[in-house]
């Protein structure tokens, strides 16, 4: 990227919360935290300061889809970066102190979770979604899988899916392509090719999970399955969902708060993965407030479904270009786009190709995935705090097909 000092620089591992077995739920949200704690030349201190020493900083996330270790650094450092980051992939200690020291850690984040509303209705409607399957697990792990996890443990996720065939190296920004081959081939070089198992099948099934608590407000979050990665209707399934709830001038958002007066927040956002999408309503409200947010929520869906407008369409294929566009002046942001092609299609398509897409959608094409996901779709919910307004699932499935 001209013009720019400084790089991304990071491994996506494709293996997350979804490669997990049920007795392995969290550990690949463990590893991430252990890459951190030392590896065979570097102690959890040596890790920090290599990185900070010269102005860099380093960071890590667990997905369902990867797990992601990357750094930003200024050019001249990125050698440096990916020496680390190669430290902590391939030679990690897992230092049998360091472990129950990161335990704690892990433990208080998933006590932070459950303390926060409107993060933990998304990991219960994710199980209501996805039931019974590795893709509905919440990445965190329960507590009591995270209390039990040794160094046998992580070692055995390592070894079956830390394959060099599941590792994307991706960089963007001040970096040179030969020479991050080079650094590449320096430190990844030697590994040698062996199979990981691939992780099985999401199947979008539904249903709903409610949590009653006096609390200020009553949650309420609504999945609806939506097109994957390799449906031809996935552009037309995230147009629909910003035309939907994107943003203020949005039909959820104009409809239910500025009209209404019912919520502070409310929105709609499609997510896609290779084998399943899916498409989020969250909104949050006053216990006397919810069972008209939830019916005038359906009923929105019901009209964007049969009535979008040429400037509705227009609007939100705007906003999603710009959004591309505005995040990949981002060298982390970019990466992490290049990454996250890589993985499910094997090739980077161009931002021009990206924006073609976006603008071949059509008010016809958002009318059969609409009428898909309001219609016909598998439908979840998860409903969190006082609930005695909130409407049974028979009738909100009755509002759909109304």
């Amino acid at each position: 990227m001209p013009g720019l000092a400084s790089a991304a620089i990071g491994v996506w591992v494709c293996a997350g919360g979804r490669d997990e077995r049920e007795e392995e739920n969290g550990v690949a949200h463990f590893l991430e935290h252990m890459a951190f704690k030392g590896t065979e030349r570097r102690s959890a201190l040596q890790i920090a300061e290599a990185i900070e020493d010269v102005g860099g900083y380093m960071n890590a996330y667990t997905s369902r889809d990867a797990t992601a270790y990357y750094a930003r650094v200024l050019e001249e450092d990125v050698p440096l970066a990916v020496d680390v980051i190669a430290d902590i992939l391939l030679a990690p200690a897992f230092a049998p102190d360091e472990i129950e020291v990161e335990r704690g850690v892990i433990l208080q984040e998933i006590g932070q979770a459950l303390d926060t509303p409107d993060d933990i209705v998304f990991d219960w409607l994710q199980e209501a979604a996805y039931p019974g399957q590795p893709f509905g697990r919440p990445i965190l792990g329960p507590a009591e899988r995270v209390a039990g996890f040794g160094r046998d443990d992580l070692a055995r996720f390592v070894s079956e899916h830390y394959a060099p065939g599941h590792m994307i190296l991706a960089a963007a920004g001040a970096v040179d392509h030969d020479h991050l081959m080079r650094l590449a081939e320096r430190h990844f070089g030697h590994l040698a090719p062996r199979a990981a198992p691939a992780p099985p099948q999401a199947v979008f099934r539904g249903g709903e999970v409610r949590r009653d608590k006096p609390l200020e407000q009553a949650h309420m979050a609504l999945a609806f399955e939506a097109p994957s990665q390799n449906d031809p209707l996935l552009y037309a399934g995230q147009v629909w969902s910003v035309a939907l709830g994107g943003g203020m001038s949005s039909r959820l958002f104009q409809e239910i708060r500025e009209k209404r007066g019912l919520c502070y927040t409310i929105f709609a956002q499609a997510g896609a993965h290779a084998d399943t999408g899916c498409l989020t309503i969250y909104a949050g409200t006053g216990a006397e407030a919810l069972g008209d947010l939830a019916t005038l929520t359906f009923d929105e869906l019901g009209r964007a479904a049969a009535d979008m407008s040429e400037e509705e369409v227009a609007r939100a294929r705007a906003q999603m270009k710009a959004g591309l566009l505005m995040g990949l002046e981002s060298p982390s942001n970019r990466a992490e786009r290049l990454a996250r092609m890589v993985q499910l299609w094997g090739h980077v398509p161009t931002v021009e190709e990206t924006a073609a897409r976006i603008d071949a959608v059509t008010r016809a094409d958002l009318r059969v995935v609409g009428e898909r996901i309001a219609g016909q779709a598998p439908m979840a919910l998860a409903f969190y705090g006082p609930l005695g307004r909130a409407p049974s699932f028979e009738a909100l499935q009755a509002r759909r097909a109304a």
